[in-house]
């Protein structure tokens, strides 16, 4: 639930300040770092993790097929929502 109270207030605080370009440079750059900071602690725990660790040699190229199928499939969503939403919007302009 308090993931949803993040989420808005984020999103209300974006739509006011949208106009402030300086804010949305440094909020964008935060952003960046605080996925970066993700991800490293992901691989953290994972590599913490014994089981995780002994299992990789047998999952190794299940986990490579899986990788490379999220990345494809958000590449293709991404490029999909882009020209529907983003290259019309800059049409209309």
């Amino acid at each position: 639930m308090s993931i949803l109270f993040f989420l808005a207030a984020g999103m209300i605080l974006g739509y006011l300040l949208r106009s402030k370009s300086a804010v949305l440079a440094v909020a964008e750059k935060g952003m960046m770092w605080s996925v970066y900071l993700l991800v490293f602690f992901l691989g953290t725990s994972v590599g913490a993790n014994q089981a995780v660790v002994r299992a990789l040699g047998s999952l190794g190229i299940q986990a490579l097929i899986l990788c490379l199928g999220g990345i494809a499939g958000s590449v293709l969503a991404s490029c999909v929502v882009s020209r529907a939403f983003f290259e019309s919007a800059s049409h209309d302009k």
